[in-house]
């Protein structure tokens, strides 16, 4: 059965209401702190997505006890030093940036050398960025080219804390730290450019010694050594990234509207929000509460009669880096010319993502200018595809799939996408829930 999927309908208006699956983020954390919480944690709602899947293997190579259940995960933690150190062991991050670095912070007291490896385009990747500020706790890294995967590590008993500029905005790496920060004698300091907090919201829920001082453009965190972290039970809110298809969807449908169920919407996830309000988009986020440390939502949308240009203000791609993508497609058919800078974080993700940004609008005849990190888009409200498009060889980036299902139900032409198990890595019910629309 070929591993692709040909679209040459566009879709018509609709009024709907939907769930989707657990946030990717919060899943994977979830499962590393729960491995190390004394007890048993319960969580509903878990992503069941090839990123998962790769932390949930990951944990039981490391000696931890996963039970799945009727869309119940349980893990049977083990202790923040509890961890199972067996030698030649290798850990197979698969697809996952968030699975790779998070737990390089978690191994720097291994007693044997630890391998992580990844698929082709994590392989691709930076993993300097956290073998360089982790190294200094003690423990020693060997990567590939001093920069990629597969990489070692090899850990310390006598890690020291340590003192941490993260001024690229990358949560990932930020994390890495902080979790390297629980095993350190002493107090460890991070200076961080604005990105997801996540770990820092599931640390302070479980009254973990964490400190936070934000800033205008950075925050200061303060992390000491752990002794225990208690189990924690966890319904995983629904994730606005892979919302953000279905949002788009919506907005460059006529006449539809849409409303998605149980959102997470914390403050550094919602800069795609922002940006469709400045282009004229109605959509608010309704009967919000706080779980756990975290904001949840529902998310309404409205198809708009017209789309406004914007000139994105760079303070907001952090909060959109990944939703960049489908908010292209959207100034795709703004009125006026779109401009997006310092995007260089773009191309540190599964594949080079401002180069693929550019190359399907332009495949839809689009006239888009790429420089320095840069795009800009020239919109035409009246943008229509009337011919055969193919996307492959893109480094099976779920993005780039979903985008492309997108641009295909919305401006229509014929399309034919490759490799459609993509989506496996975050969102695998995608296709299932994109034919209910149909």
């Amino acid at each position: 059965m070929p591993n692709k999927i040909i679209f040459k309908k566009k879709i018509s208006n609709f009024y709907r209401k939907i769930s989707i699956p657990g946030d990717k983020s919060i899943s994977i954390r979830w499962v590393l702190i729960s491995s190390l919480s004394n007890g048993v944690s319960k969580a509903r709602n878990l992503l069941m997505s090839e990123d998962v899947l790769a932390a949930i293997n990951a944990i039981k190579k490391l000696g931890v006890k996963v039970v799945l259940k009727d869309n119940i995960c349980k893990i049977y933690g083990v202790g923040v030093r509890g961890y199972k150190y067996k030698k030649y062991l290798t850990i197979n991050a698969h697809n996952s940036g968030t699975l790779g670095r998070l737990i390089s912070g978690i191994l720097i007291d291994t007693t044997y050398p630890i391998k992580i490896v990844g698929d082709k385009s994590l392989s691709k990747r930076d993993f300097k960025r956290v073998a360089k500020p982790l190294s200094k706790f003690g423990a020693s890294f060997q990567l590939k080219n001093n920069c990629n995967l597969p990489l070692v590590i090899k850990g310390s008993q006598n890690l020291k804390p340590i003192k941490f500029f993260e001024n690229k905005g990358s949560a990932q790496c930020k994390s890495s730290v902080i979790f390297g920060g629980i095993k350190a004698d002493g107090k460890t300091f991070i200076k961080a450019k604005k990105s997801r907090n996540h770990t820092e919201l599931l640390f302070k829920y479980l009254k973990l010694p964490i400190r936070i001082k934000k800033n205008k453009n950075f925050d200061i965190i303060e992390i000491r050594k752990v002794k225990e972290i208690k189990p924690i039970n966890y319904k995983i809110p629904s994730d606005i990234s892979s919302g953000a298809f279905f949002i788009a969807l919506t907005v460059l449908s006529k006449k539809s509207k849409l409303i998605i169920k149980n959102i997470n919407v914390n403050p550094t996830r919602i800069g795609i929000v922002s940006i469709l309000k400045k282009m004229g988009v109605k959509i608010l986020l309704i009967n919000k509460r706080i779980y756990k440390g975290e904001a949840i939502a529902d998310v309404f949308v409205e198809s708009p009669k017209n789309l406004k240009s914007i000139n994105c203000p760079p303070s907001l791609n952090s909060e959109a880096i990944d939703e960049f993508l489908i908010i292209f497609l959207i100034a795709a058919k703004a009125k006026g010319v779109s401009t997006f800078k310092n995007l260089e974080e773009l191309d540190k993700k599964e594949s080079p993502r401002l180069k693929w940004g550019s190359k399907i609008l332009r495949m839809m005849g689009v006239k888009v200018i790429t420089k320095n990190n840069s795009i800009r888009i020239f919109g035409n409200p009246n943008l229509k595809v009337n011919k055969k498009i193919k996307i492959q060889k893109y480094l099976k980036d779920h993005r780039v799939f979903m985008t492309s299902v997108i641009a295909a139900l919305s401006f229509g032409g014929e399309w034919h996408i490759h490799d459609k198990d993509a989506i496996k890595t975050s969102f695998p019910s995608f296709l299932k829930l994109i034919k209910t629309f149909k």
